[in-house]
C-alpha cells in the first residue's frame, strides 16, 4: 500500500480545522489496496472516530447498483432497454409533460410524444427531474400536495416530465422507476433482489436500505454547512418502513463495500470469483448512451441541499447506463472514458478501467458539491494517480 503522507496531512487538517466532518477515502488497483484512511469523528463534537467501516448514506451512489440489477435482468431476457417501460410498470403510462402553470396556478400537462423506455430511465433522458435542481418540480409538488422523493412514498414518483422522453438529459427520479421495473419482473423487493444478486455475491455485508443495530452504531451523522461555512450535525433519516425502496438513493454502506462494487465494474463484471455482469454488459454500461446530448450545469433550486453542480468544467461529459463518463483525460490523471458518480451528502467514486484504478471518497455533508470536499477529492485522486 502506498504511503501518501501529504494526503493524510490534508485530510487531517480539514477535519481538525472543522472545515470538514469525518472523511473516509480508499483507492485500489487491480493489484490491491493503494490507499485507505479515515479521519475525524462520526459526528462533529463527538468522540466516536471515523473508521474505514463507518456506515454512511451513499444516496445516489445507489443508482449504479440499481442499474446493475436492471442490466442483469436485461441479460436474462426479463427486461429490454427499448421496451416501453409501462409494459412492465403500468403506472408509467400516466406520465405527462409539464408545459407550465395556468393563470389559476394549476399545472398544464400533456401526453408525451413517445413512451418512456428502460434506456431513457438509465440514462436520465426520460424527462424526470429532482426538485433540488428544478423549481418547476417543487412548484408542482406544492400545488398538487405531492410529497418529495425522500419520503419514499409512491406518490413522490408521480411528478411530471419536463420534456419528451429522449429529448434531453436531466437528472431525476428515473432510477427509482428502474428499481420498480426490477421488482416487477423479479417478483422480489429491491432489498431481497440486491442481496441475492449483487450485495451477497460481492460480500457487501454493510450495504442495505435498513440498518441493523450494529450498523447503526457505526453510522456517521449527516452535517450541514451554514451560509458562513460552519458545520453542524442535522437530523437525517430515511423512512424505516418506506412505501417503496428508493433505487435512486436509498442505500447506506461503507467505503470497502462500495469499492467491491467498483472493482466488479472495473474488472468487467467479476470480483473475487463472483460474476455479477457479463463483460459485454459492462462495456455497454460504460459507453456513451446519450449520443450528442450534453450534460448541463445543474443549477440549485434548494440551496441548503445542493450548490450549483458544474461537473468537470471544460471536459466533454456523456452518460452511460448510470455513469458519468469523461470524454477527455482529467488533470488528476483519470483516463478518458472513466466512469464516476456521487451522492447528495458529498460521497464520490470513480472507476478507471484503462489505468485499472478506482477510488471512493465519503463525507456526510450538505449541501452537495461542497467546494472543500471537491478540493480534497481532487487532491486524493491526483495523489492516487501519482502513486501508480
Amino acid at each position: 500500500m502506498a504511503k501518501l503522507p501529504s494526503l493524510d496531512t490534508a485530510f487531517s487538517q480539514a477535519v481538525e480545522s472543522k472545515a470538514m466532518p469525518g472523511i473516509v477515502a480508499v483507492a485500489v488497483t487491480d493489484k490491491g489496496t493503494l490507499y485507505e484512511g479515515a479521519f475525524g469523528t462520526r459526528e462533529m463534537g463527538g468522540n466516536a472516530p471515523m473508521t474505514l467501516d463507518t456506515v454512511v448514506w451513499i444516496a445516489s451512489m445507489t443508482k449504479a447498483i440499481t442499474a446493475t440489477a436492471a442490466m442483469q435482468l436485461v441479460e436474462r431476457g426479463k427486461l429490454a432497454l427499448e421496451q416501453p417501460a409501462a409494459a412492465v410498470v403500468p403506472e408509467l403510462a400516466q406520465a405527462r409533460v409539464l408545459e407550465g402553470f395556468d393563470t389559476a396556478g394549476q399545472p398544464r400537462l400533456r401526453e408525451p410524444k413517445r413512451p418512456i423506455t428502460l434506456r431513457h430511465l438509465l440514462t436520465h433522458t426520460a424527462g424526470y427531474a429532482y426538485e433540488i435542481w428544478r423549481p418547476e418540480i417543487a412548484r408542482y409538488q406544492q400545488v398538487t400536495s405531492t410529497p418529495g422523493i425522500t419520503t419514499c412514498a409512491n406518490a413522490a414518483l408521480t411528478t411530471p416530465l419536463l420534456f419528451d422522453p429522449g429529448d434531453r438529459w436531466e437528472y431525476g427520479i428515473n432510477i427509482d422507476w428502474a428499481g420498480k421495473m426490477v421488482e416487477a419482473v423479479s417478483g422480489q423487493r429491491l432489498d431481497a433482489y440486491f442481496q441475492q444478486n449483487i450485495l451477497g455475491p460481492l460480500g457487501m455485508k454493510d450495504t442495505g436500505f435498513k440498518l441493523s443495530a450494529g450498523q447503526r452504531a457505526r453510522r456517521s451523522a449527516v452535517h450541514q454547512r451554514d451560509d458562513k461555512g460552519a458545520l453542524a450535525p442535522v437530523e437525517f433519516a430515511l423512512p424505516e418502513d418506506p412505501e417503496f425502496l428508493m433505487g435512486g438513493g436509498g442505500l447506506y454502506g461503507t467505503a470497502g463495500d462500495y469499492l467491491a462494487f467498483a472493482q466488479m465494474i472495473m474488472n468487467g463484471g467479476t470480483h473475487k470469483g463472483a460474476q455479477v455482469l457479463r463483460p459485454e454488459t459492462v462495456d455497454l454500461m460504460g459507453r456513451n448512451q446519450i449520443g450528442t446530448l450534453d450534460i448541463p450545469v445543474m443549477k440549485t433550486a434548494i440551496a441548503p441541499l445542493s450548490n450549483d453542480v458544474a461537473l468537470l468544467p471544460g471536459v466533454t461529459k456523456k452518460w452511460g447506463l448510470s455513469f458519468l463518463i469523461n470524454e477527455q483525460p482529467l488533470a488528476t490523471g483519470r483516463a478518458a472514458g472513466s466512469l464516476a458518480w456521487a451522492g447528495l451528502a458529498n460521497t464520490y467514486f470513480w472507476i478507471d478501467r484503462t489505468k485499472r484504478v478506482c477510488g471512493v471518497f465519503l463525507a456526510q455533508l450538505l449541501p452537495f458539491f461542497d467546494p472543500t470536499a471537491l478540493d480534497l477529492l481532487v487532491k486524493f485522486e491526483t495523489e492516487v494517480y501519482q502513486a501508480l
